[in-house]
């Protein structure tokens, strides 16, 4: 990427021009905690909007209607959830969601389409809308400046703590913003990695560039990340972009280079503070894959080693076990040739054609032992590279995802399940 034309601001989410936000508790997933878990954002001024949505084929309600409001035009509000992921739950969840949508475009006067709806929590349980129903007038009109922190502490499930970047750079003397928060921790995967993020930008952008900017910065973050290899329901990733700047920008004209980079910069910020975060987790690990014959077979790579379950839990040993490593690539990839694979762990070598390095055991083993490091794998059979941010797989986050027996004993005090 070129030298850094931008600098990161602070502001979250309504960091730019023309975005307010509120939140507020409703107790979704336990009514005797009062932590905030419905959130709304909002554009002063009409958009244009984008959105990448979950690969899985089975999706949420929320991303249902979301994906069919995108299909009608451009949304300026997006009302956010926790506690409850409204995925599984058939024909009454639709429902649920576009009643969301309805109500908060009711209190603003927009069009209920205008609305989108993100959900994250846990699947197959019926939204407690006897919770909910009674906070959306508040919650809309305490729309104010200043409040996209509360955003970005309503969605947050598993996560240990809020994601927010946000930055400024400028276009023929004026400034633009681009503001974002998101959450995520488990459930994380490619084709979406699990989460919900959301972006707004005072920038005026044409909607099919913006969709084409935004699924190029998803395809460089999001799709790069994985945790414990499981796709969510529920992926999502919305862009508003409201033009308060007065900065108009398009492919080929001056400023688009620098808003893409900006961009991919916020994405991929919010995408490594998801691995960082991960549940339970203690090793945050950068897979590179280089000398592969194409970028598919380098991805396949990447990803193959980022997800191996034998290769995270040496790692959560600080084992610099090279050998699960070199077994991923074998299974992984489609072209690998055993002979020609070099590996590095945090720098040295691990493997050289397929066989021992040089590098001491315990030198190995010493540098595994930090926080962060990174995994070199060169094929040694082209120019294409890919790489994949993820982590070490523990003892904790087996304990941590056990059980969710708790919040359906709720739902069926509530009188939402049997």
């Amino acid at each position: 990427m070129a030298e850094r034309v931008y600098k990161e601001i602070s502001g979250g989410v309504t960091a730019a021009k023309g975005y307010v936000s509120h939140a507020v508790s409703c107790g979704i997933k336990n009514p005797a905690v009062r932590r905030l878990d419905l959130a709304l954002v909002y554009s002063t001024e009409p958009t244009t909007s984008a959105g990448v949505f979950t690969t899985n084929r089975v999706k949420a309600a929320c991303v249902r209607v979301s994906k069919q409001h995108m299909r009608k035009g451009n949304v300026r509000a997006i009302i956010a959830n926790s506690g409850n992921a409204n995925a599984c739950t058939g024909r009454a969840g639709i429902e649920v969601a576009r009643r969301e949508c309805s109500m908060v475009s009711q209190e603003l006067g927009i069009q209920p389409n205008e609305v989108a709806v993100c959900s994250t929590g846990v699947i197959g349980l019926p939204m407690p809308m006897l919770r909910i129903e009674p906070r959306i007038a508040e919650l809309c009109r305490g729309l104010a400046a200043g409040r996209g922190h509360e955003v970005a502490s309503a969605i947050i499930t598993s996560d240990t703590r809020e994601k927010e970047v946000a930055v400024s750079f400028h276009v023929g003397g004026k400034e633009v913003r681009i503001g974002s928060c998101c959450k995520g921790a488990g459930m994380i995967s490619p084709c979406m990695a699990t989460m919900i993020c959301m972006v707004c930008t005072d920038a005026a952008v044409e909607r099919k560039a913006l969709q084409e900017a935004l699924r190029e910065g998803v395809e460089l973050s999001f799709n790069r990340i994985t945790i414990d290899g499981d796709m969510s329901t529920n992926d999502t990733c919305l862009i508003l972009a409201n033009g308060a700047s007065g900065v108009k920008l398009a492919p080929g004209r001056s400023g688009w280079k620098r808003f893409c980079e900006a961009l991919q910069y916020v994405l991929l910020g919010q995408a490594q503070r998801i691995v960082q975060d991960g549940e339970r987790v203690t090793k945050y690990v950068t897979v590179r894959v280089k000398g592969a014959p194409d970028r598919a077979e380098a991805k396949r790579v990447a990803e193959g080693v980022a997800k191996s379950s034998l290769v995270k839990s040496s790692w959560n040993g600080g084992d610099p076990n090279w050998g699960r490593i070199i077994h991923a690539v074998g299974y992984a990839g489609r072209r690998v040739r055993e002979e020609k694979v070099d590996i590095d762990i945090a720098g040295k070598p691990a493997c050289r054609g397929g066989v021992q390095a040089d590098t001491p055991s315990d030198e190995l083993r010493a540098l595994v032992q930090a926080d962060s490091f990174e995994i070199l794998i060169n094929l040694n059979l082209g120019k294409s590279e890919y790489t994949v941010y993820t982590t070490d797989l523990s003892p904790e986050y087996v304990d941590f995802n056990r059980s969710e027996y708790a919040y359906w004993n709720q739902a069926k005090q509530d009188g939402l399940t049997r």
